[in-house]
């Protein structure tokens, strides 16, 4: 099961909070729109995601960040299955 959280942010910010988010390790997916929900820019991120792979899709991201002024992030988190233990007796 997923989770979604959307954040709204200006260019100036989106790619620090970007890296913020990658950081974290928690996201699977982050989804980039502008002010009107139009989709700028979607990609996966998976375990195992070392900076060479990453700098392309930071370049991407700094030049989109150039280009608009007010963008929503959509980050999507796959929630680990936990299974609540019952007190034994």
């Amino acid at each position: 099961m997923s989770t979604k959280e959307t954040f709204s942010i200006n260019g100036e910010a989106l790619l620090g909070k970007i890296k913020e988010i990658i950081a974290e390790g928690k996201a699977s997916r982050i989804t980039i729109s502008n002010k009107e929900g139009k989709e700028l820019m979607t990609f996966p991120l998976s375990v195992g995601l070392f900076g060479m792979i990453l700098a392309p899709v930071f370049a991407a991201v700094g030049t989109l960040a150039a280009l608009v002024t007010e963008c929503t992030i959509t980050v999507e988190r796959e929630e680990e299955d936990k299974e609540e233990e019952a007190p034994k007796e």
